[in-house]
């Protein structure tokens, strides 16, 4: 079954649900800072386990003490869907166990 792209008020309902989340362009984005590289590089493995368990990723990017991610679908055209809330909101969950914020 095909992924169908979400309405521009879809997506701004459900950001509203995700605090620190935005759209940019075509896709959503966050940053998250963390206390320490360590803390950061373990939260982008536990984000990749999430992607491999959900088959959607993003694109995820360590920083020095940061971890950043940028997602759409691109099975639909590169457009903001369904899956990528998800994802969104299972990265979210997380977060706090890493000390990000």
């Amino acid at each position: 079954m095909p992924v169908e792209p979400l309405s521009r008020k879809e997506i701004e309902d459900r950001l509203a649900q995700l605090p620190g989340w935005s759209l940019d362009g075509d896709r959503l984005t966050r940053s998250f800072r963390l206390g320490s590289h360590f803390a950061a590089a373990a939260m982008v493995v536990h984000i990749a386990r999430v992607q491999d368990e959900l088959d959607h990723h993003s694109d995820l990017t360590l920083g020095y003490n940061t971890v950043s991610l940028g997602v759409n679908t691109h099975s639909a055209g590169g457009v903001v869907t369904e899956k990528d809330f998800e994802l969104a909101r299972r990265v979210q969950e997380l977060a706090p166990a890493h000390g990000a914020g």
